[in-house]
């Protein structure tokens, strides 16, 4: 798992100004607004940065929201590999499935509409993100007396993506998503 973690790059003093301005300025608009109702234009603006900046640096809005949920995914991996059980290590496995889907679908509900942007941006996009190779990693890891880790992994994470749950948000409501991922992650996890 330490293999997965990767260090940001690293950035000239004006880059990393400019960067940390753009994202400031994004997560300011996108709260006030959401996602869809800004445009890259008025992220450029209110960051103080030119729109080329702003578009070599992030590309699109998808990449901007990649960047911006990247240090919240960081604080969640990071309590994968040291935090306390049972999120992190010391718990049995199936009780760490449990935690890990469990604390995801709070990320995932508190950014949902950055992470569906994310991953929907372009097909396959969800797979791509660094992100998700750790949640994958960390899942087929846990279900390793499973006879297909990595295919039972990709199925638990399927049901956490965002395009899924946003469409079963309105009709299940959060309690019974909770309920049934504690379900599922019983169901997946070694006995």
């Amino acid at each position: 798992m330490e293999l997965l973690r990767t260090p940001p790059p690293r950035e000239r003093a004006d880059a990393a100004r400019n960067r940390a301005a753009v994202l400031e300025a994004a997560a300011r608009l996108f709260a006030e607004h959401g996602p869809e109702g800004v445009s890259m234009d008025q992220v450029a603006t209110a960051a103080g940065v030119g729109k080329g900046t702003l578009f070599r640096r992030f590309g699109d809005k998808a990449g901007l929201a990649v960047a911006l949920l990247d240090a919240r995914e960081r604080d969640l991996q990071e309590a994968i590999l040291s935090g306390p059980p049972p999120l992190g290590q010391g718990a049995a496995q199936g009780k760490r499935v449990e935690a890990f889907l469990l604390a995801y679908l709070d990320h995932l509900l508190k950014h949902l509409s950055l992470v569906r942007m994310s991953e929907t941006a372009s097909p396959g996009a969800r797979y791509r993100i660094g992100a998700y190779r750790f949640w994958h990693r960390h899942l087929t890891l846990l279900l390793d007396g499973d006879p297909d880790p990595e295919a039972a992994a990709h199925g638990l994470l399927a049901a956490l993506s965002a395009e899924h749950v946003s469409a079963l948000l309105p009709e299940l409501g959060e309690d019974r998503l909770r309920a049934a991922l504690i379900r599922l992650a019983n169901a997946a996890s070694p006995a």
